[in-house]
Protein backbone atom coordinates (compact mmCIF):
# COMPACT_ATOMS: atom_id res chain seq x y z
CA UNK A 1 0.00 0.00 0.00
CA UNK A 2 2.57 2.40 -0.75
CA UNK A 3 0.03 4.24 -3.56
CA UNK A 4 -1.36 7.65 -2.51
CA UNK A 5 -3.79 7.20 -0.62
CA UNK A 6 -7.73 8.97 -1.75
CA UNK A 7 -7.86 11.45 0.55
CA UNK A 8 -10.36 14.30 1.71
CA UNK A 9 -9.34 18.03 2.44
CA UNK A 10 -10.78 20.59 4.41
CA UNK A 11 -9.21 23.92 4.78
CA UNK A 12 -10.56 26.59 7.35
CA UNK A 13 -9.26 29.35 5.84
CA UNK A 14 -6.67 30.43 2.65
CA UNK A 15 -2.85 29.42 3.08
CA UNK A 16 -2.77 26.60 5.78
CA UNK A 17 0.08 26.55 7.91
CA UNK A 18 -0.66 23.48 9.85
CA UNK A 19 -2.36 20.13 8.62
CA UNK A 20 -4.13 17.32 10.70
CA UNK A 21 -3.91 14.13 9.01
CA UNK A 22 -7.45 12.28 10.40
CA UNK A 23 -7.94 8.74 10.27
CA UNK A 24 -11.36 6.94 10.64
CA UNK A 25 -12.24 3.68 11.77
CA UNK A 26 -12.81 0.21 10.98
CA UNK A 27 -15.52 0.11 8.17
CA UNK A 28 -15.74 3.98 7.64
CA UNK A 29 -14.57 6.57 5.58
CA UNK A 30 -12.65 9.45 4.91
CA UNK A 31 -16.28 11.41 5.40
CA UNK A 32 -16.95 10.37 8.67
CA UNK A 33 -15.05 12.80 11.00
CA UNK A 34 -15.66 16.17 8.26
CA UNK A 35 -18.57 17.35 9.89
CA UNK A 36 -16.28 17.73 13.25
CA UNK A 37 -14.20 20.91 11.49
CA UNK A 38 -16.61 23.23 12.01
CA UNK A 39 -17.60 21.94 15.69
CA UNK A 40 -14.22 22.68 16.48
CA UNK A 41 -14.69 26.12 16.16
CA UNK A 42 -10.78 26.76 15.35
CA UNK A 43 -9.71 30.47 14.69
CA UNK A 44 -10.00 32.00 11.47
CA UNK A 45 -6.42 33.79 11.93
CA UNK A 46 -4.95 30.14 11.98
CA UNK A 47 -6.23 28.31 9.28
CA UNK A 48 -5.37 24.62 9.20
CA UNK A 49 -5.77 21.92 6.26
CA UNK A 50 -7.47 18.88 8.05
CA UNK A 51 -6.81 15.65 5.21
CA UNK A 52 -8.94 12.62 5.66
CA UNK A 53 -7.72 9.99 3.89
CA UNK A 54 -9.68 6.42 3.06
CA UNK A 55 -8.70 3.18 3.90
CA UNK A 56 -7.94 0.03 1.41
CA UNK A 57 -10.27 -1.98 1.13
CA UNK A 58 -9.21 -5.71 2.68
CA UNK A 59 -11.02 -8.79 3.79
CA UNK A 60 -11.38 -8.36 7.84
CA UNK A 61 -10.93 -11.87 9.65
CA UNK A 62 -13.69 -10.91 12.42
CA UNK A 63 -16.10 -10.01 9.75
CA UNK A 64 -15.89 -13.28 8.41
CA UNK A 65 -13.41 -12.59 5.83
CA UNK A 66 -15.84 -9.90 4.37
CA UNK A 67 -14.00 -6.63 2.46
CA UNK A 68 -14.30 -3.19 3.77
CA UNK A 69 -12.34 0.15 4.27
CA UNK A 70 -9.45 -1.52 7.08
CA UNK A 71 -6.43 0.14 8.04
CA UNK A 72 -5.15 -3.83 9.03
CA UNK A 73 -6.95 -6.69 9.84
CA UNK A 74 -8.18 -7.38 12.85
CA UNK A 75 -7.54 -11.58 13.80
CA UNK A 76 -9.62 -11.20 17.10
CA UNK A 77 -11.16 -9.23 19.46
CA UNK A 78 -10.12 -7.89 22.56
CA UNK A 79 -6.58 -8.44 21.64
CA UNK A 80 -3.87 -11.08 20.96
CA UNK A 81 -2.13 -11.70 17.47
CA UNK A 82 -1.89 -8.82 15.64
CA UNK A 83 -1.39 -7.77 12.03
CA UNK A 84 1.56 -6.80 11.80
CA UNK A 85 2.16 -6.47 8.09
CA UNK A 86 -1.06 -4.76 7.81
CA UNK A 87 -0.33 -1.90 11.03
CA UNK A 88 3.17 -1.66 8.92
CA UNK A 89 1.86 -1.29 5.39
CA UNK A 90 -0.77 1.71 6.52
CA UNK A 91 2.15 3.24 8.55
CA UNK A 92 4.08 3.17 5.61
CA UNK A 93 1.06 5.14 3.47
CA UNK A 94 0.60 7.92 6.25
CA UNK A 95 4.17 8.82 6.46
CA UNK A 96 3.77 8.93 2.43
CA UNK A 97 1.03 11.63 3.35
CA UNK A 98 2.87 13.38 5.86
CA UNK A 99 5.56 14.08 3.16
CA UNK A 100 3.02 15.37 0.88
CA UNK A 101 1.78 18.11 2.86
CA UNK A 102 5.81 19.17 3.95
CA UNK A 103 6.08 19.14 -0.13
CA UNK A 104 3.39 21.53 -0.10
CA UNK A 105 5.09 24.06 2.47
CA UNK A 106 3.91 22.75 5.97
CA UNK A 107 6.50 21.80 8.18
CA UNK A 108 6.16 18.58 10.14
CA UNK A 109 6.53 20.61 12.98
CA UNK A 110 2.60 21.57 12.02
CA UNK A 111 1.52 18.32 11.51
CA UNK A 112 -1.12 16.49 13.79
CA UNK A 113 -1.93 13.01 13.36
CA UNK A 114 -5.24 11.60 14.46
CA UNK A 115 -7.52 8.81 14.46
CA UNK A 116 -10.12 6.73 15.61
CA UNK A 117 -10.14 3.10 16.86
CA UNK A 118 -8.27 1.58 14.14
CA UNK A 119 -7.43 4.72 12.80
CA UNK A 120 -5.98 5.67 16.11
CA UNK A 121 -4.20 2.27 16.61
CA UNK A 122 -2.27 3.94 13.20
CA UNK A 123 -1.70 7.40 14.06
CA UNK A 124 0.27 6.19 17.37
CA UNK A 125 2.16 3.60 15.55
CA UNK A 126 3.22 6.06 12.94
CA UNK A 127 3.96 9.18 15.23
CA UNK A 128 5.97 7.52 17.82
CA UNK A 129 8.47 6.19 15.31
CA UNK A 130 8.47 9.12 12.69
CA UNK A 131 11.92 10.62 12.13
CA UNK A 132 10.77 13.85 12.16
CA UNK A 133 9.55 16.05 15.10
CA UNK A 134 5.53 16.21 14.75
CA UNK A 135 3.07 18.82 16.60
CA UNK A 136 1.19 16.12 18.18
CA UNK A 137 -0.87 13.00 17.99
CA UNK A 138 -4.61 12.21 18.80
CA UNK A 139 -5.88 9.09 19.96
CA UNK A 140 -9.41 8.77 20.08
CA UNK A 141 -11.11 5.11 21.16
CA UNK A 142 -8.01 3.20 20.83
CA UNK A 143 -5.30 1.39 21.52
CA UNK A 144 -1.25 1.03 20.86
CA UNK A 145 -0.39 -1.40 18.65
CA UNK A 146 2.98 -3.72 18.33
CA UNK A 147 3.28 -2.71 22.30
CA UNK A 148 5.97 -4.66 23.09
CA UNK A 149 8.37 -3.01 19.58
CA UNK A 150 7.83 0.58 20.91
CA UNK A 151 10.77 0.82 22.56
CA UNK A 152 13.47 -0.63 20.24
CA UNK A 153 11.44 1.29 16.98
CA UNK A 154 10.64 4.76 18.73
CA UNK A 155 12.33 7.51 17.20
CA UNK A 156 13.50 9.91 19.92
CA UNK A 157 13.07 12.95 18.23
CA UNK A 158 9.30 12.74 19.13
CA UNK A 159 10.43 11.22 22.81
CA UNK A 160 8.05 13.80 24.52
CA UNK A 161 5.57 14.17 21.44
CA UNK A 162 2.32 16.03 23.15
CA UNK A 163 -0.53 12.38 23.23
CA UNK A 164 -3.98 13.57 23.60
CA UNK A 165 -5.66 10.23 24.49
CA UNK A 166 -9.49 9.55 24.77
CA UNK A 167 -11.78 6.74 25.63
CA UNK A 168 -15.66 5.84 26.50
CA UNK A 169 -16.36 4.76 29.74
CA UNK A 170 -18.68 2.24 27.98
CA UNK A 171 -17.13 1.09 24.86
CA UNK A 172 -17.99 -2.09 24.34
CA UNK A 173 -15.49 -2.73 21.22
CA UNK A 174 -12.21 -1.50 22.85
CA UNK A 175 -12.51 -1.57 26.50
CA UNK A 176 -11.38 1.05 28.78
CA UNK A 177 -8.72 -1.59 30.88
CA UNK A 178 -6.96 -2.24 27.44
CA UNK A 179 -7.17 1.82 26.40
CA UNK A 180 -5.60 2.54 30.06
CA UNK A 181 -2.41 -0.42 29.30
CA UNK A 182 -1.33 1.40 26.61
CA UNK A 183 -1.69 4.84 27.81
CA UNK A 184 0.17 3.40 31.01
CA UNK A 185 3.09 1.42 28.61
CA UNK A 186 3.38 5.11 26.68
CA UNK A 187 3.71 6.76 30.08
CA UNK A 188 6.24 4.64 31.35
CA UNK A 189 8.40 5.39 28.67
CA UNK A 190 8.16 9.13 29.02
CA UNK A 191 4.98 10.03 26.45
CA UNK A 192 3.02 13.10 27.80
CA UNK A 193 -0.52 11.88 27.48
CA UNK A 194 -3.20 13.75 27.94
CA UNK A 195 -5.74 10.92 28.93
CA UNK A 196 -9.66 11.70 28.97
CA UNK A 197 -12.36 9.70 29.93
CA UNK A 198 -16.19 10.16 28.49
CA UNK A 199 -19.50 8.37 29.55
CA UNK A 200 -20.18 7.43 26.17
CA UNK A 201 -19.94 3.79 24.31
CA UNK A 202 -17.04 3.81 21.18
CA UNK A 203 -17.93 7.34 19.74
CA UNK A 204 -17.20 11.28 20.34
CA UNK A 205 -18.86 13.78 22.09
CA UNK A 206 -19.01 17.36 22.71
CA UNK A 207 -17.01 17.81 25.60
CA UNK A 208 -14.71 15.51 23.63
CA UNK A 209 -14.80 17.83 20.43
CA UNK A 210 -14.41 20.75 22.92
CA UNK A 211 -11.24 18.82 24.49
CA UNK A 212 -9.36 18.14 20.86
CA UNK A 213 -10.07 21.75 19.95
CA UNK A 214 -7.92 22.76 22.58
CA UNK A 215 -5.42 20.26 22.78
CA UNK A 216 -5.08 21.67 18.28
CA UNK A 217 -4.49 25.08 19.69
CA UNK A 218 -2.05 24.02 22.62
CA UNK A 219 0.47 22.53 19.73
CA UNK A 220 -0.48 24.36 16.30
Amino acid sequence: MRQTLETIEIETGPHPSAAVIWLHGLGADGHDFEPVVPELRLPASKPVRFIFPNAPQRPVTINMGMRMPAWYDILQMGGGAEDEAGIRESQGAIEKLIALQQQSGIPARKIVLAGFSQGGAIVLQTALRHAERLAGVMALSTYLPLPSKLERERNPINNDLPVFMAHGAFDPMIPMVRAMQSRDAMQALGYPVQWREYPMPHSVCPQEIADIAAFLLEVL
